[in-house]
Parts: C-alpha cells; sequence; structure tokens
C-alpha cells in the first residue's frame, strides 16, 4: 500500500465513527432535542395560558368599568330622591308648622273673645250690682242728692260718709 494507507482500517474508523455518531444520536442528541422541544411547548403554553388570563381580566375590568359607571348613575339617582325625599318632608313639616300656628292663632282669637265676653259680663254685672246699690241708697237715703250718691258709689266710695 502506497503511504502505508490501510484502506480496511479507514472503513473501520468510519464504521466507528458512524456506530460513535448514532450512539451519541440515540443517548444524547434525541432526548436533548426532545427535552427543548418539551420545553418551548411548556413555555408556549404558559404564554398562551397567561394571555387567555390577560383577556379575561381585561374583560372582567370592561365588565366592572361598566358597573361602575351603572352604580356612578344609580348613586346620583339616589342622591337625587333622597334629596327630593328631605325638600318634600321640609315641606310637609313647614305646612304642618304652619296648620298648627293657624290653628293657635283661631285659638287665640276664640280664647280673647271668650275673655272680652266674660269681660263685659263681669262689668255688667258689676254696674247692675253698683246700680242696683245706688237705687237701694237712693230710696234709703232722701235728703242726698241722687246723683251725687250714685257718682259716689260708682267711684268706690262715698263723699258723703267722709264729711
Amino acid at each position: 500500500m502506497p503511504l502505508n494507507i490501510d484502506w480496511q482500517q479507514i472503513l473501520l474508523h468510519w464504521m466507528n465513527l458512524a456506530i460513535l455518531a448514532g450512539g451519541l444520536y440515540f443517548l444524547l442528541y434525541k432526548p436533548v432535542v426532545d427535552f427543548m422541544h418539551k420545553r418551548e411547548q411548556h413555555y408556549k403554553d404558559m404564554e398562551d395560558k397567561a394571555d387567555r388570563e390577560l383577556q379575561k381580566a381585561e374583560e372582567a375590568k370592561a365588565q366592572y368599568q361598566q358597573k361602575l359607571e351603572g352604580a356612578e348613575e344609580e348613586i346620583r339617582e339616589a342622591r337625587q330622591k333622597s334629596q327630593a325625599a328631605v325638600q318634600k318632608s321640609a315641606e310637609e313639616q313647614i305646612a304642618l308648622a304652619q296648620a298648627q300656628a293657624r290653628e293657635i292663632v283661631v285659638e287665640a282669637h276664640a280664647q280673647a273673645k271668650e275673655a272680652r265676653e266674660k269681660a263685659i259680663r263681669d262689668s255688667q254685672r258689676e254696674l247692675k250690682r253698683l246700680a242696683s246699690e245706688a237705687a237701694e241708697k237712693l230710696a234709703f237715703h232722701k235728703d242726698d242728692d241722687p246723683f251725687d250718691s250714685f257718682l259716689d258709689l260708682a267711684e268706690g266710695g262715698s263723699k258723703h260718709e267722709s264729711r
């Protein structure tokens, strides 16, 4: 063999190399590639799951935003209703107070009228009593001036008695 090349040895080395490469492929490369594919798929699944969760969160945020806007509207309506109720209650209280004031005024007028009528009755009774006393004194005291005697009795005393 020229240059001391043994083709059989070269062929055996090539066969050993092929067996080594095939063995390493089945022992190392294929499991590593499968592991890498599984890992890549795992991270892709996690990303897809995160995207779905993000989409759900966005939808929930939109729903809550709508509910919040609806709640603000409900709060505004409730506030208006309560203000209207307070206004109505205040008007009812004012009307009630005015009605009570009118009743008090009517009652005061009635009491004043009754007091005036009582004063008139009392004064008429006193006048009748004074007139009867004056008439009695006139009837029993003929020597005095009847008009002066009446005036003395009306003033509350007798000037002739003190003379």
